[in-house]
């Protein structure tokens, strides 16, 4: 990591007055969760179209099998890293305002965080489609698929994005506005490959926002739009930064 633009990206932390961090897969990758994409992502191992929303509908069993495995048995396991801490930390100590993720995972919620906008969806949630009843994921038993809902008999989906659905509107419309309002956006681990999430730093670049972006590789976003590159994997930027912020 270059020293000079780790001091810039201090600095500009220190006196942003509405920081706001957009956070990808990379983030969550040192937690044990894999992209969904490229040679070692889950589209590699598994066939995206089990997360089509008319594949679901109409091969439920078949789409809950995998559905399961990826995000209840494999994923459940994962526990929140070094930067979804640093991150909480910084919201705590009031220099970060809010946090835009497109990751599903609940990690950045357990690791403390309060305001999280799911551009995505969340995993840990989960809700009728005939009735539009809400569960947990403790309320939820997968021994018998696909799950049904136990007050009306309707087919139940996780509460994330499947391929065919639109952005959840609220958590849309709070990504945009923080995108309008910060003065500093902290961009971690995503490469800005999935669309409409990775035109929000764009966004807030247009409205005057500085960008801080933390990535293993450059992305679509170092050479446009990126004002200080910290090249290294989440855990470790991100703790230094909060090790040199606190």
């Amino acid at each position: 990591m270059n020293p000079q633009a780790f001091r810039e990206a201090a600095m500009l932390l220190g006196k942003s007055h509405y920081t706001t961090a957009f956070t990808g897969a990379g983030i969550s990758v040192e937690s044990g969760i894999p992209p969904f994409r490229g040679a070692e992502g889950l589209w590699s191992r598994y066939d995206p179209t089990v997360l089509d929303i008319r594949y679901f509908q109409q091969n439920p069993e078949k789409s809950w099998m995998v559905i399961k495995e990826i995000f209840y048995d494999f994923f459940g396991k994962a526990k929140p890293n070094a930067a979804h801490f640093a991150l909480s930390e910084m919201e705590e100590k009031g220099l970060l305002r809010n946090i835009i993720t497109q990751n599903i995972d609940n990690l950045h919620q357990e690791a403390g965080s309060r305001e999280v906008f799911e551009f995505h969806g969340n995993s840990h949630s989960l809700v009728c489609m005939a009735c539009g009843k809400m569960f947990g994921i403790e309320d939820v038993h997968f021994d018998n698929l696909p799950v049904r809902c136990d007050a009306c008999g309707g087919l139940v989906k996780p509460d994330f994005i499947f391929f065919g659905e639109g952005i959840p509107p609220q958590a849309y419309e709070k990504s945009l506005e923080a995108a309008r309002r910060a003065d500093l956006f902290l961009v971690i681990g995503t490469t800005g490959e999935i669309m409409p999430a990775s035109q929000i730093p764009f966004l807030a670049k247009e409205n005057g926002a500085k960008i801080i972006e933390v990535n293993t590789e450059p992305s679509k976003f170092t050479h446009q739009i990126t004002d200080v590159f910290l090249q290294g994997k989440a855990t470790e930027v991100m703790g230094q930064l909060a090790g040199a912020l606190f």
